[in-house]
């Protein structure tokens, strides 16, 4: 794996085609899953390629939340309010890189999405789970899953929980059961999916794509098709890649985990590059490492080495993480009392030490004389009247931390373990049509999911259950206007 852009095949050195289609989807994942239904759907013949096997994706890893809103039957039946209005309130106000148009487009259809997704099934469990946690440990259906409830952002939208999820319990699996479906509806509309076979180039005529080039094995041919979708992941696992645009995913490494598969190789990512299309955010990452569950870890603070703090600890993980990773060197500390003390149930971070005075969590720590100490006294003060002019966390986690001792748990990368991944990708129109510079079309090539850049810009943004959401949802449009795109032909 590396930085090469495969050379577009020009359609004069095919020889034979071992396929002829309407759509070609490169990818098995929620995207492409997602793409090749609904082109099915919309009348094509479709081909599903994929360098993996049956559930190797990315998607099935995760722990199934879909970022859904607009007046769900979920929300509804659990008395929250919401409209796809105030829904794109959220992702506008958490993402303003993005979009609007597909951030308008997404919450205007998040309900007729809910039930296509419904409608492959399963059902979302009609019940609320009110813990902060980073996945609902049993099959809630619905809970809080971004910043929303933070104080900063509750003053500009209402809080409203949007993260719907599969009824699964625990951490993994969810999104393996949508997947899974989805195939199985492949199966039986007669839709054939190619495991263990990458595409390679695409093939164009003149300046449109009109086929790919694959490998399985020892094996290679061409398919031609009036249009390709790019549904292939994203880069997390191409060094040569993050090397190049998103080197804090390398500081992982040593005490972490790339959240993906052994083919997001960025090669989808350069396979539309090759055609004329431009990527954006490469440079964007979703990097974690949770302190929460239990919700009472967000009574501590979060300071730096120099002992400032520098976000409201009640912000959901990845937004927590993305802070740290600015921070000098690195370093990131989160003090407890002996009132507040709590182990984070992850166990992610390790506890450098307690300490009986703040003077000596100061030594222990590294922090300039003064410094934490300062930051404490500031802190304490504004607590004990429920308030945090500072950075405006949440009056239920606000308490004063001068019970001694303290203790530190380290949230530095290399100490504290990390996940993470790629965030950026092919710039695409709200359909996934393919993007040059110059705002131009592609004709005949789409991309969706962890391969386009869509609304999971970064990490500070995201809420879990945005890249399942987005990736299904615009995945789906790409497919539709893929085969419309066919009939005009």
């Amino acid at each position: 794996m590396g930085m090469e852009i495969p050379d577009p095949i020009s359609i004069e050195s095919v020889g034979t085609w071992s396929d002829e289609v309407d759509v070609v989807v490169i990818g098995a994942g929620m995207a492409g899953v997602s793409a090749a239904l609904e082109a099915r759907a919309s009348g094509a013949s479709v081909l599903v390629l994929d360098s993996g096997g049956r559930l190797t994706c990315t998607s099935a890893m995760a722990g199934g939340h879909f970022y859904l809103g607009g007046g769900t039957e979920v929300q509804q039946a659990t008395g929250w309010d919401d409209s796809p209005e105030a829904m794109a309130d959220y992702l506008g106000l958490m993402s303003p890189e993005c979009d609007p148009a597909k951030i308008s487009a997404y919450a205007e259809d998040g309900v007729e999405h809910f039930r296509w997704l419904e409608s492959l099934g399963f059902e979302f469990n009609r019940s609320f789970y009110p813990e902060k946690a980073v996945v609902q440990p049993g099959v809630e259906g619905l809970s809080f899953t971004g910043n929303e409830k933070c104080l900063d952002v509750a003053e500009v939208v209402k809080p409203t929980p949007r993260g719907h999820k599969v009824p699964v319990p625990g951490d993994t699996g969810g999104a393996g059961l949508v997947v899974g479906l989805a195939l199985d509806k492949l199966d039986a509309l007669g839709v054939e999916v190619r495991w263990e076979t990458g595409a390679t180039a695409m093939v164009v005529d003149g300046d449109q794509v009109v086929g790919v080039t694959w490998k399985n094995y020892d094996h290679t041919g061409a398919i031609r098709a009036r249009s390709v979708i790019v549904a292939a992941g994203g880069f997390v696992l191409n060094r040569a890649m993050l090397e190049e645009h998103a080197p804090d995913l390398l500081a992982v490494e040593s005490n972490g985990m790339a959240l993906g598969n052994t083919h997001d190789d960025g090669l989808g990512i350069r396979m539309g590059q090759s055609v004329g299309g431009v990527a954006d955010y490469l440079d964007k990452v979703f990097v974690t490492g949770p302190f929460y569950p239990p919700g009472e870890a967000l009574r501590g603070i979060v300071v730096n080495k120099l002992g400032k703090r520098f976000v409201n600890e009640d912000s959901y993980h990845s937004r927590t993480s993305a802070f740290v990773f600015e921070q000098p060197d690195r370093e990131g500390y989160l003090i407890l009392d002996s009132a507040t003390m709590v182990q984070p149930s992850y166990r992610f971070q390790p506890l450098v030490d307690g300490w009986d005075t703040i003077e000596e969590m100061e030594q222990g720590l590294g922090i300039p004389a003064g410094a934490l100490a300062e930051t404490m006294a500031a802190y304490d003060e504004a607590a004990a009247r429920g308030e945090d002019p500072e950075f405006h966390k949440a009056p239920e986690y606000l308490v004063p931390l001068d019970q001694g001792p303290w203790g530190a748990y380290d949230l530095t990368p290399g100490k504290c373990f990390y996940a993470g991944f790629s965030c950026g990708g092919l710039r695409v129109t709200v359909d996934g049509q393919l993007l040059r510079a110059d705002g131009s079309v592609v004709r005949g090539v789409y991309a969706a999911g962890a391969c386009a850049s869509n609304i999971a810009v970064d990490g500070k943004g995201y809420a879990s259950g945005i890249q399942l959401g987005e990736a299904s949802y615009f995945g789906r449009r790409a497919g539709r206007r893929a085969t419309a795109e066919v009939a005009q032909r």
